[in-house]
This record gives structure tokens, C-alpha cells and sequence, in this order.
């Protein structure tokens, strides 16, 4: 009988001290943090069998520019498939940029953006799992038995019913911001609703948006064939094309397959030699001790944690002078939630560079690097990892916060991550585990763009 390859030799003793169950006496014995259980359908609002109308429609209305209020901009823009859901930015290019990703700028004239998108456009994927209850960084929208609907929101108790989930409220959101798609005041109806608060009123942003779909056909015969409560062009409401667009992100991003999902599964060969030794020092708790904040089925607890990751761009009106950005205190208006931000979900990972709530970081290994030792990486940024087109005005806000000692002082100590000394070797092999993190079928999303547009609006620039 030949041998084995000194590969799989490897691999399978590394596997056999892994636990191959996560039951109370294994955890009891072996003293290592758990593996999660594997995905399944039931983690999902869908229960795995999502509404093909519904997902198909979801799907024109979040690469349409139609919902802009200067119609020059579609969710795509900034949660593109072709860059992990994100844009590749540090900061997003919002309402009046050009272009796509990393090549997008600034705009042109009276039309161009008046600041950067204060925070960094966050990835998309199994954010249709019931896990994600609470979402944006800071958490603004999360469920929460004290409003009517189940929901709270930025809108409050005037957020409509018939929402989905939180999924579905989020994409409420967008539309409704100067910034990101509705554009400034004076400049057309549904950004004046907006500047003056006016969310969901008979004339405002949501009633706006729904009167723009009634009069496209195409629109309409879809949303009769999508929900039992649409029967003519007057029955739609903004509400329906949040639950589509909703449907369409947690079908076409359900990311549950990748290496470590199918390890999990009992594919013991499935992940490298180098990243089940990553996997161990993710989850042991006297090593990286990554599992504290990123335990669970999708790697993230879902909690708030400060981690001094460097403020950038125009904040989000914080602080003394404006320029900084609370975080979670912004909701709870609790002075302990200060710079704080929710701890994002690590499927997929390694596509959705640039990292942190400001995209401080370009790259998977700085973004680790700066949780061994976050408040000597708060002081040392090296800011030439910032991505962002380059306008004179704006490069002057991006470091504001960054140059003034008391909001670093202030991130400093809120900081909640605690050294960890890790060797270049296990740094190599974190990494390898992250990267194993991917589910393949996320790496080719072409499928997910509409060829064409019931509203006749181009899909790009």
C-alpha cells in the first residue's frame, strides 16, 4: 500500500484534534471555545425557499436609479456584486459622483458631491439570516418589542408597516439621505422632503419614490405578480420595493459554502493544513482569541465593541468641531457606547476590503495587524492606505479627526481589544483561515445584473 502525501498526513492529524462535535461534555474536556453549528435553511427569514418573484424584481429596483432623487444613482453604486457588495472604497462617493468603484469620482460642477459618505459602505452578504437583527454600523435599525412594527428605525413610530425585516427597513434608509441618493435640497422634490424630515408623509421621500414606480409599466406588472396586496399601479408603496430589494440581497449573497462552511459539514479535507491551524488560533481563546467577538454561525457576535479603529472623512457631526463619529452612543445615548461599532460578520472577508466603519485599513493583514495592538496602530496610521478619489476640499476633512489629539485620546481609551502577540507564522495562518472563509459562488456575481431596466435608466455612467 503506497503512502499518504505528506500534505494529507498533515491535514488529517490536524483534523483529529479538532472536535468533531460541539456538545456541552466535549467543551467541558477539551477546554477550546466552540465551531459553531453549521448553516442551514432555518437561519434564514426565508427559510431557504425565497419568493423568485419577488427576488427578481428586487433585483431591477437595487441597480435602478430611478430611487435617487436626482436619478443618478442606484443601491448598485455603492453595493456593487463586482466588489464584494461594497464599492472598494474607504469612504463611498455618494449622490452626484461618476463612475463605479474604485475608479469613481467626485462629480463634476454644481452637481458634484458636497462631502464623502461619513462611513464606509458595508458588505451585503447572509444579511437575510434572522442572526442580523440589528444593522447599519452603528445599529439604527434593529428589532427592538418597544415600536408597533417590531423595528426601530431613524423614522421612529412613522416607519410603515409591512416591512419584512430588518433587512427590508434598512433599505428604507438610503433613499432618504442628502449624501447617499437623495441628493440636496433645492435640487428636486424628494431631496426637499428629506432635508425637511419628511419621510413618510403623503408627499414625501417614500410617497414620492412609489408615485415614480406606479407610472412605469414593466414596474408595476411585477409588483401585481409579487405581492398578493398590489392589484393596480395604486397600490404600491415604497414599503413593497424595500421588501423586494430586501429578498433580492438575502437570496443572491446567502454565503454559506465556503471551505470552512463545508469542514464544518464534515468535509474534514476541505480547508488547507495552514488555515485549520488558523482556525485554531481563531478560536482558542489563550491564542487570538477572535471567537470574543466573532463567535457564531457568521463570525460575529453581533455586538458594539470600540477597537480604535482611526476616524476619517467629515464624521457625522460629532464632537466639538463636527468632524467626529460617536458610533453606536448615536442610538442609545449612552456615553459607554462611544466609538463604538458593530462587529461585522467575517463570511467572505477577504472581498470586501477596505476594513473598519472609515475604511481605515486597504488590506486583510493591516486590518489584523491592528487588532494585536489597536491603540499603537491608532497612533502609528499610516494613512496612505486611505482610498479615495482626491478632491482639495474633501482631502482637507479626511484627517481632521485624525489630527487632533483629543478625538485620538477619546478613541484610545474606549478601546476594548487587549494586546495579542501572534508570530509572523500565525499571522500567515489567521489569514488563511479568513481566506477560507469564502464562499466560491460569491466570486463570479454576474448573474445578478439586470441586462435591462423597466424604467429605461442605464445600468452605468
Amino acid at each position: 500500500m503506497g503512502r499518504l502525501p505528506l500534505f494529507a498526513v498533515t491535514i488529517a492529524a490536524l483534523v483529529f484534534l479538532i472536535p468533531a462535535t460541539t456538545n456541552a461534555d466535549d467543551k467541558e474536556s477539551s477546554g477550546r471555545s466552540w465551531l459553531p453549528e453549521p448553516v442551514n435553511d432555518t437561519d434564514y427569514y426565508d427559510d431557504g425557499a425565497p419568493d423568485v418573484e419577488k427576488v427578481q424584481l428586487g433585483a431591477q429596483l437595487f441597480f435602478d436609479k430611478i430611487l435617487s432623487g436626482n436619478l443618478n444613482i442606484s443601491c448598485a453604486t455603492c453595493h456593487h456584486p463586482f466588489a464584494g457588495t461594497a464599492d472598494g472604497l474607504s469612504l463611498p462617493v455618494g449622490e452626484g459622483g461618476r463612475g463605479f468603484g474604485v475608479t469613481r469620482d467626485t462629480g463634476q460642477g454644481s452637481d458634484a458631491v458636497h462631502e464623502r459618505v461619513p462611513r464606509n459602505a458595508p458588505a451585503l452578504f447572509n444579511l437575510g439570516a434572522r442572526q442580523f437583527a440589528a444593522l447599519f454600523h452603528d445599529g439604527r435599525v434593529q428589532l427592538s418589542a418597544a415600536f408597533p412594527n417590531g423595528i426601530e428605525s431613524p423614522a421612529g413610530l412613522d416607519l410603515p408597516e409591512g416591512l419584512d425585516n430588518p433587512l427590508a427597513v434598512q433599505a428604507m434608509f438610503p433613499v432618504t439621505s442628502a449624501t447617499e441618493m437623495a441628493g440636496q435640497a433645492g435640487e428636486n422634490p424628494i431631496a426637499d422632503a428629506a432635508a425637511a424630515g419628511n419621510l413618510a408623509g403623503t408627499d414625501g421621500v417614500w410617497a414620492q419614490l412609489a408615485e415614480r414606480l406606479q407610472g412605469i409599466d414593466g414596474y408595476v406588472e411585477q409588483f401585481i405578480a409579487a405581492f398578493d396586496d398590489v392589484r393596480s399601479a395604486d397600490d404600491i408603496r415604497f414599503t413593497h420595493a424595500a421588501n423586494a430589494i430586501a429578498a433580492f440581497e438575502a437570496n443572491s449573497w446567502r454565503a454559506d459554502n465556503s471551505p470552512f462552511d463545508r469542514f464544518l459539514r464534515g468535509e474534514r479535507v476541505a480547508m488547507s493544513a495552514s488555515a485549520l491551524l488558523g482556525m485554531r488560533i481563531f478560536y482558542s481563546a489563550d491564542k487570538g482569541n477572535c471567537v470574543s467577538c466573532h463567535g457564531g454561525v457568521f463570525q460575529t457576535d453581533h455586538s458594539f465593541r470600540a477597537i480604535a479603529v482611526p476616524q476619517l472623512g467629515p464624521g457625522k457631526g460629532d464632537g466639538a468641531f463636527g468632524y467626529d463619529d460617536f458610533g453606536r452612543q448615536r442610538v442609545t445615548g449612552d456615553r459607554t457606547d462611544r466609538y463604538r461599532f458593530r462587529v461585522p460578520s467575517l463570511r467572505n472577508v477577504a472581498q470586501t476590503a477596505p476594513y473598519g466603519h472609515s475604511g481605515a485599513f486597504n488590506t486583510l493583514e493591516a486590518m489584523l495587524r491592528h487588532h494585536l495592538d489597536a491603540v499603537a496602530s491608532l497612533y502609528d496610521y499610516d494613512a496612505g492606505q486611505v482610498v479615495v478619489p482626491a478632491r482639495p476640499d474633501l482631502d482637507a476633512q479626511d484627517y481632521l479627526a485624525t489630527s487632533d489629539a483629543n478625538v485620538l485620546t477619546g478613541i484610545a481609551a474606549a478601546n476594548q481589544l487587549a494586546p495579542v502577540r501572534l508570530t509572523e507564522r500565525e499571522i500567515r495562518q489567521l489569514i488563511d483561515f479568513l481566506h477560507a472563509l469564502t464562499d466560491p459562488a460569491m466570486l463570479d456575481r454576474r448573474a445578478d445584473v439586470p441586462k435591462s431596466l423597466p424604467s429605461g435608466m442605464p445600468l452605468a455612467d
